[in-house]
Parts: C-alpha cells; structure tokens; sequence
C-alpha cells in the first residue's frame, strides 16, 4: 500500500487516490481512486468510512456506512459491516460479514435464475436433489 491512514487519524472530506491505500482511521466523507483498475482499498477492523466507496479492488474488514462499488473484486472478511448497497464483479466473503443492503452484481456473464418449483418437477428435481438443491430448477 502506498498510503495509510493511521489509527488516530480522522479525515473530514473526500479522498481520491491512486496505487493503494490502507484505512485503519476514520474517514468521513467518499473514496475514490483516481481510473486506475489496480487501485485498491484496505480497511482494517479498527477502519471506518461514513460516504460511498469507488474503488476497482476492495479488502474491507471494518465497518462503511454508503454504497460500495467494486468494478473489479470486493473480498468482505469476517468482521466486515456494510450499511449500503454493494455493486461488485467479483465477491468474496468470509462467515461473519454482514451487509446490510442490496448485493449487485455487475460484471458480464448472464445470470441464470432459480425458481422454487410447485409440485411435480419431474426430472429437473431429481437432478437438483442429487445437488442439494430439491425444489429448485433452472430458468434460462
């Protein structure tokens, strides 16, 4: 990381950047790198962020209260708390993460849905109970 935002360090405004920053402060106000897809966002368990997160790589193991946006990875550790929605292409997250608004994905593959199935399914239940997923089939 090329900068760090210490412990006892509170910041009052808007932060861009660009290479790394690691957040073990507090931030009020949005964080933003400066168009590079390599920047990347560490907050630690003591880091908190009060404004929206623009950034294309995200570690967050302490608390934002705003929308994240993650154009390339979002890894959420175990104390990781997100009051706001989350756009993201990639996901990753630990046990114990809590977010608390809307997961969206946003990168380019299709997404297929899964319905709950009423009744009879047939042969599309038999192939989801063997997967663990009885009730459910695939909707193109």
């Amino acid at each position: 990381m090329e900068t760090l935002i210490g412990r006892q360090t509170e910041i009052l405004g808007d932060v861009r950047f660009a290479g790394g920053l690691h957040v073990d402060g507090r931030i009020k106000g949005g964080v933003q790198s400066a168009g590079d897809k390599a920047a990347a966002l560490s907050l630690s368990e003591t880091g908190v962020i009060e404004g929206d997160v623009r950034v294309p790589n995200v570690l967050v193991n302490g608390r934002i209260v705003g929308e994240v946006r993650a154009s390339e990875r979002l890894t959420l550790g175990a104390k990781a708390r997100i009051v706001g929605d989350v756009r993201y292409r990639v996901l990753q997250m630990e046990a114990g993460a809590l977010v608390n608004g809307q997961l969206i994905y946003e990168g380019t593959e299709v997404m297929s849905a899964l319905t709950h199935v009423k009744g009879d399914a047939g042969q599309d239940e038999a192939k989801a109970s063997g997967s663990g997923l009885a009730g459910l089939s695939r909707v193109a």
